[in-house]
């Protein structure tokens, strides 16, 4: 089996990957829409991408990648805890500037306000690649944001532990293919891609009224832009699936019926990795 991720190894997203997979072939991708590319062209057999996380939401590169990708399903979320370090070459070194990807930051952004107020932050493509910078340059007063994957990968010192403005601090990944998985866990989520129909006054009302007077639950609803034309919008919906898979499809053929357009990514199971 062959399998791609967001590299660079040791990315939270190849730490997803290992968790999943123990005797595939894991290849590092340098971006998001790169490695949903090569599973288009089936030069892998499966992707994991991240999704959201937990502080700073939807990952749009993934979300986006996927919208109109009619063959591509979600077959598993992995939900990862995320701890951020703070990395440097020598423990006595003051850093003046820090390195890492954008979630990274943002999600270490109360840390750094208050210990780096005035160092310069730059973003890097990835967490991995600004440790193994780190790493690279002995000399200079640098830091990166990372794991401790990435810390002991690249022979770096922890300079402060789990940065993170939350210990709650989790990310979602997708496993993503073409042909379902064959082991035997239990559907927990649906995720649906939903573009409604234009000038349909009170459209998104009745959508959201087809689960709504069903008695099913909606634990995520987003909008994102169609990049067509200003103001209009997908939306994506999360529906946690229990015993009502019937109910569920009655509801989509609703809202079929309502002139809405629908991208079922799949029903999955949920995988909780453990701190």
């Amino acid at each position: 089996m062959h399998v791609g991720y967001l590299g660079p190894k040791n990315s939270f997203t190849y730490q997803a990957a290992s968790y999943c997979f123990d005797s595939a072939v894991l290849t590092p991708f340098t971006s998001i829409p790169n490695c949903l590319n090569a599973l288009k062209k089936d030069h892998i057999d499966y992707a994991i991408v991240p999704i959201e996380n937990s502080l700073e939401g939807s990952v749009h590169t993934s979300v986006d990648g996927l919208f109109n990708q009619k063959d591509i399903q979600v077959y598993q979320e992995i939900i990862l805890p995320i701890e951020q370090q703070l990395l440097v070459k020598n423990v006595t070194v003051i850093p003046e500037k820090i390195l890492s990807h954008p979630q990274a930051i943002a999600q270490s952004q109360t840390f750094l306000e208050t210990y780096y107020p005035d160092c310069l932050i730059e973003q890097v493509a990835s967490t991995t690649f600004a440790a193994q910078y780190v790493a690279n340059h002995p000399t200079e007063s640098i830091a990166a944001i990372a794991s401790k994957e990435a810390a002991e990968e690249y022979g770096l010192h922890i300079l402060s532990r789990n940065i993170q403005d939350n210990r709650f601090n989790q990310t979602r990944f997708w496993l993503l293919g073409k042909k379902p998985l064959k082991d035997s866990l239990p559907i927990e989520k649906l995720t649906l891609f939903i573009t409604l129909p234009n000038n349909a006054p009170g459209i998104l009302h009745k959508v959201l009224s087809a689960f709504a007077w069903r008695s099913i639950d909606l634990s995520k609803i987003e909008s994102r832009p169609l990049k067509t034309e200003l103001g209009e919008y997908y939306f994506i919906l999360d529906v946690p699936v229990t015993n009502n898979k019937d109910l569920i499809n009655y509801a989509l053929e609703e809202i079929s019926l309502l002139g809405a357009t629908i991208q079922h990514l799949g029903y999955y199971p949920i995988v909780i990795k453990e701190r």
